[in-house]
């Protein structure tokens, strides 16, 4: 394994996944030589860890605010909309995926957003008491959002000002095959990991010790929107109608590639996509949704 082993009476955590929306999106907008009217259904997964110790609740990512089509800039819903043709809906936000557990938005500790696209911000006001967590790459585009830039389809109320550290992760060590990586706990429980700027800049994954021999969870973000891309069954999509899911495809592929490591060199690493539809499909409704946890490999 290139990941850390345990120490004597290691740390670990636990994960619950949340629901919080859906996009039925075309698969040529994620993967390359399709049918433009081949559509999917993608689901919005976040992640609720809990340390076993300090008792704090951390939250990634937030999903899709239930008022999306009112509540988030007029130009960024017609372009979700008419250009990218999504079809958005979230029979559950993630504040009502909480209540579900019992758990109110006052009892997180922390929010880490994994990247600033509207289907992970959610509705940050909704976390009055948290600290919020985003990579440095994320700053200038929050800063120069909507509406001080009017074309900006990044609103500058994404996270709150007073209460938001944006983690550069130039100085973190590096962690198996990751460039950089930040143990937040200092336990080795859990760590915020560098994505780099393939998808969108100041993107961030996390990694979840789950187990005290040797189980991982890989909160994968948007490394990949569909599982094809990380088998090698597809290649990244670069449609001429919606473009491209992915901010740098050649920075994205890098990344691609430090995950495929990871699965290969650590057999108890379980990846699971912010929009993992086979993983989705098998689990929802299921005890890995909070108030129940994902089982350890």
């Amino acid at each position: 394994m290139s990941l850390p082993p345990p120490a004597p009476n290691q740390s670990f955590c636990r994960v619950s996944a949340l629901e919080a929306g859906h996009a039925m999106v075309p698969l040529a907008w994620i993967v390359d030589g399709v049918d433009e009217n081949v559509k999917v259904d993608l689901p919005v997964i976040c992640f609720l860890i809990q340390h076993p110790t300090n008792g704090q609740k951390f939250l990634f990512d937030l999903g899709i605010r239930k008022d999306w089509d009112t509540g988030l800039p007029s130009h960024l819903v017609q372009w979700v909309i008419n250009t990218l043709r999504f079809e958005t809906r979230v029979p559950l936000d993630i504040v009502e995926s909480l209540a579900k557990g019992g758990a109110k938005a006052e009892d997180i500790t922390h929010v880490c957003i994994s990247h600033v696209h509207f289907d992970h911000i959610g509705h940050s006001p909704l976390f009055p008491t948290s600290t919020f967590l985003a990579g440095e790459g994320a700053r200038v585009l929050i800063e120069n959002g909507y509406p001080k830039s009017p074309e900006s389809v990044v609103p500058v109320d994404t996270v709150p000002a007073s209460r938001t550290t944006f983690l550069n992760p130039e100085g973190w060590p590096a962690l198996g095959p990751f460039a950089h990586a930040l143990d937040f706990y200092g336990d080795g429980s859990m760590y915020i990991v560098d994505a780099g700027h393939g998808h969108i800049p100041g993107h961030l994954n996390l990694l979840v010790r789950t187990s005290a021999d040797g189980g991982w969870i890989y909160c994968a973000g948007d490394t990949v929107h569909h599982w094809s891309l990380l088998t090698g069954e597809a290649k990244i999509g670069r449609n001429s109608c919606f473009g491209c899911a992915h901010h740098d495809v050649g920075a994205a592929e890098e990344h691609i590639a430090r995950v495929k490591a990871l699965m290969k060199e650590n057999p108890r690493v379980k990846v699971i996509l912010a929009h993992d539809i086979p993983w989705y499909q098998e689990n929802k409704h299921g005890p890995a949704f909070w108030p129940g946890a994902i089982e350890s490999l």
